[in-house]
């Protein structure tokens, strides 16, 4: 069944001087997520942003916030962000280990957000097999965690189609994939093509001249890719 496919702007490329301005702005724009990159400096090498932010984040969208935790301990932060106000959690799969990330998706799932599950560019699909008939939705990775800016590595739609299939023989059609890193108009279309449901974008929007007409832009080349996809 189509759905339409929902950009998620990242912040990590927005002006931090400006962020209640910028968020306004893709909200307007028809953005489905803000998209909220948390790095601890540790998982991944650089540091961003944490939990006063997302609670301040709360009270300026009406947008459902996409919190994507590349923290070593997401265990024990989990409840922070939450409380915090996070609709949906991302944790990676490679911060877990056995059935860790099964108690991550039910403690996300206990306090009334949805789960999902990131998976790092290396990282086989097949590692989401006792997990993915829980998950509101799968985040892959088309680039290396960290920072904004990087190029799409290709490729990566053919681990979107992977997924899509794994959750449809766990009977999770409803389950959202998620796309993260080098995508704007050239790369839209292949993985939205495999089964993306939800981009992220930074640089692809924050940086256009126009990023209102940019959002506009990427999402309709997603919908009709999908939608040819499933003709």
């Amino acid at each position: 069944m189509f759905q339409p496919v929902k950009i998620a702007p990242s912040i990590l490329s927005a002006d931090f001087m400006n962020l209640e301005r910028d968020i306004a702005m893709i909200e307007q724009a028809g953005a489905g997520y803000v998209h909220v990159d948390v790095m601890d400096g540790h998982f991944v090498p650089n540091l961003t942003i944490g939990v006063p932010h997302v609670k301040q984040l709360k009270h300026i969208t009406s947008l459902p916030l996409d919190v994507h935790l590349m923290i070593s301990n997401p265990l024990v932060q989990l409840p922070w962000f939450l409380e915090a106000g996070a609709d949906m959690v991302t944790v990676h799969i490679e911060a877990l280990e056995g059935q860790w990330a099964d108690r991550a998706v039910e403690a996300i799932h206990e306090a009334g957000a949805q789960a999902c599950v990131a998976l790092k560019p290396n990282t086989p699909a097949d590692v989401l097999s006792s997990t993915i008939g829980k998950l509101d939705m799968v985040l892959i990775m088309s680039v290396e965690p960290g920072f904004s800016g990087q190029g799409y590595i290709e490729g990566s739609e053919d681990k979107v189609a992977q997924v899509v299939s794994m959750a449809r023989e766990a009977g999770n059609d409803g389950m959202l994939i998620e796309v993260d890193g080098g995508i704007g108009l050239k790369t839209v279309e292949r993985v939205c093509a495999a089964g993306a449901d939800v981009i992220v974008c930074g640089n692809a929007v924050y940086a256009a001249e126009d990023p209102a007409a940019a959002l506009a832009e990427i999402e309709a080349l997603g919908n009709k890719a999908r939608l040819a996809a499933l003709a």
